[in-house]
């Protein structure tokens, strides 16, 4: 008999004590969840008498789940093709049981022998935790949400009546659903720190507390599970598209990122100008100067360019400043508008993105510019669109790419985002957006695909 290589998965103890917890709390099934390169969540769900098994073994994914697209199509390339198999394996340390028994847990992409593989995507967001670590630092992540809710006939909530946007009425004629959601979310772990109407029509936004980089984009999907689920109770439906309807608002995804040493936080308290520690600053420098590089997987959809465009506050412009709204990379300072003390939101995020991917990219260029003790480039301290042509050079101020063939062509020359994604997932992620560039000529691309990034 050959023996099975040893692989990293939990140990068999771990695992029955989990299944045990999750069919005490009522799972009647087991439903394990990945985002695909394009952002799709994507699932295989077990009976619950076979909960271990899907910790263990897995469940068999083919090999061309790294290239799918969002129209279901196969982006295959020579290395991902019909032959071969990928396995999903349920982390059950995060599993957690919805209403109706629904058990929802995060999964791994292993190969056959049980080790992890170069294309799961949530070890992505993993290494660059493990790069910070070798530095000595810590980050933690939080995310904001925001979505739009309509209704069965598919329009947007406010679409007849009008959306005073964060108004209290339209607010309080949904609170019973917000606040359902609220209580669900909280019971799945994954409290809310705020919710609100916000700008679009029947557009809300939810913001997750800050937590270990993984966790946090765990939560992320855990989020849209439940907010599916909440809606589909009381009647709505709910779109996470970048841009559900064509000349609307988009669906932003914006991710805080704060870092700290021993406990010392490096985005102040340090010597620089806006009490940046040189750390600090260099991280954020990182950032900024590799962001064009990242939009392929940050806002790379069919219609994410719509909503990435000067005067829409999502960050068209690779460069930073304090509570610049308008900048990629806006600082929020440590002060008593900031419990959670001083961070980095990058704004140019949109809800199409695969969040391990996303944040994985985000901490690896903060690690990137650590590692190369980078100089911060000067603040913006106006809308970017103003700025001269000095101005812009001393801030490293570049318009991001919002047409998809600039996504990929920068994205395919970047070394940086190689570096983080692995070489087999940025040849995956590239082989997708090239395929996904061609598609919907002529058709209502919002309308085709204004559901494919819900759960």
């Amino acid at each position: 008999m050959v023996p099975v290589p040893a692989s990293d998965l939990p140990a068999r103890t771990d695992v029955e004590r989990h299944a045990e917890r999750l069919r005490n709390a009522g799972a009647r099934t087991l439903t394990g969840v990945v985002s695909d390169s394009g952002g799709v969540i994507r699932a295989k769900t077990v009976p619950a008498r076979r909960i271990e098994s899907f910790a263990r073994s897995g469940m068999g994914a083919s090999l061309t789940w790294p290239v799918f697209c969002v129209d279901n199509g196969i982006a295959m390339t020579p290395e991902l093709g019909v032959v071969g198999d990928l396995r999903l394996t349920a982390d059950l340390e995060r599993a957690v049981v919805l209403d109706h028994g629904f058990g929802w847990a995060p999964a791994d992409v292993r190969d056959q022998d049980g080790q992890l593989s170069p294309y799961c995507w949530r070890s992505v967001a993993r290494r660059q935790v493990d790069r910070l670590a070798s530095l000595g630092i810590e980050a933690r992540v939080g995310n904001e949400l925001e979505f739009v809710l309509l209704d069965d006939a598919g329009r947007p909530l406010g679409a007849r009546d009008g959306w005073p946007c964060y108004g209290a009425g339209v607010y309080s004629e949904l609170s019973e659903f917000a606040a359902d959601l609220c209580e669900r979310l909280d019971a799945a772990g994954v409290p809310v720190e705020q919710i609100h109407a916000e700008y679009g029509l029947g557009q809300f936004e939810i913001s997750l507390p800050p937590r270990a980089p993984v966790t946090a984009a765990d939560d992320v999907l855990l989020a849209r599970a439940v907010i599916g689920r909440t809606c589909r109770d009381h009647g709505l439906r709910v779109s996470f598209s970048p841009v559900p309807f064509p000349g609307g608002s988009g669906n932003g995804a914006h991710m805080h990122v704060s870092l700290t040493r021993d406990g010392v936080p490096l985005l102040a308290g340090g010597p620089l100008a806006e009490d940046l520690t040189h750390d600090g600053a260099s991280a954020i420098a990182g950032i900024v100067r590799h962001l064009p590089g990242a939009i392929a997987v940050l806002a790379g959809t069919v219609v994410s360019g719509d909503r990435l465009q000067p005067g829409h506050w999502s960050g068209a412009f690779a460069c930073w400043g304090v509570e610049n709204r308008e900048a990629a990379v806006r600082l929020l300072l440590a002060n008593n508008g900031n419990p959670h003390g001083a961070n980095v939101e990058v704004k140019c995020v949109d809800a199409g993105a695969n969040t391990y991917l996303a944040t994985g990219l985000v901490l690896g260029f903060a690690a990137r510019g650590i590692e190369g003790r980078l100089d911060l480039p000067d603040a913006v301290t106006v809308d970017p669109a103003e700025l001269s042509p000095e101005q812009a050079r001393a801030a490293d101020a570049v318009p991001l790419p919002h047409d998809a063939a600039g996504r990929i062509e920068l994205f395919e020359k970047s070394d940086a985002v190689r570096d983080v994604l692995g070489p087999e997932l940025h040849a995956a992620v590239a082989a997708v957006r090239r395929y996904e560039s061609s598609l919907y000529a002529g058709e209502d691309a919002h309308a085709l695909t204004r559901f494919a990034w819900s759960s």
